[in-house]
């Protein structure tokens, strides 16, 4: 369970967040959304400790979220906006690396690389480096990174943006079957097509506070709105509610 307690951050004289609260339950999957500037990427940065909050808490399965605290990290998983690769290493060698980062033994972080480039179907790009990678082949190795430690809790930073149809399916279905084996997946999306498609519960933000909660049915239900896009479009605020 990932869990945001009224998460204040500013910056200068910008306020990003103000008062950010929300959960996201095991076996769900949750979309956190919002026009640019709503605050979507320091929520995500601070629940994975890359930033600290000025006030308000963040916890993971109940571990309050720091850059010191190796028990709350280590059971998150994080997929960056950028995905952040290492150029010069593989892609085997990406996920290995962050794999002993993590506490595996070199044996179990070879293992948990062999059963993920399987299960992400990157034996084709394994042993090139990621220099050159395109965006689909860079966002699978990138989950594979997020993955190599088996957390229990998944970020995932707009993990379609970029990928063609086909890549978009797949994720979906792995997606699906992580949250079917119970896993707390949090992820930000633009496209409210896919967050319409696959999302069990979605938080809408906008200027640093959350504004709506719920399905995605019953969001839109609540808006008045034929489709969840004019949904969102209405509770963000440029529809009058």
């Amino acid at each position: 369970m990932i869990e945001a307690h009224g998460l204040h951050k500013r910056f200068g004289a910008v306020t990003a967040l103000a008062g950010v609260d929300f959960r996201a339950q095991d076996g769900r999957i949750t979309g956190l959304l919002g026009p640019n500037g709503a605050g979507k990427s320091t929520t995500l940065r601070i629940l994975y400790a890359t930033l600290a909050a000025d006030a308000g808490e963040a916890r993971v399965d109940g571990e309050v979220v720091s850059a010191d605290n190796t028990a709350a990290r280590a059971r998150i998983g994080v997929l960056p906006h950028n995905a952040g690769l290492y150029p010069s290493l593989s892609a085997r060698e990406n996920v290995e690396y962050f794999g002993r980062l993590a506490g595996l033994t070199r044996i179990a972080a070879r293992a948990r690389a062999d059963e993920l480039i399987e299960m992400l179907d990157m034996q084709d790009i394994a042993t090139r480096r990621a220099k050159g990678f395109s965006q689909g082949q860079k966002i699978r190795t990138a989950l594979a990174r997020a993955l190599v430690h088996a957390p229990r809790n998944l970020i995932l930073d707009e993990p379609t943006n970029g990928l063609d149809v086909p890549a978009v399916r797949k994720l979906r279905s792995l997606l699906v079957k992580l949250r079917d084996a119970g896993h707390c997946i949090l992820f930000s999306s633009h496209v409210m097509q896919e967050v319409a498609l696959l999302c069990d519960e979605a938080v809408v933000i906008t200027a640093g506070r959350v504004v709506a909660t719920g399905t995605p049915e019953a969001l839109r239900e609540r808006a008045g709105s034929a489709s969840f896009e004019d949904a969102f479009v209405a509770l963000t605020g440029e529809g009058g509610i």
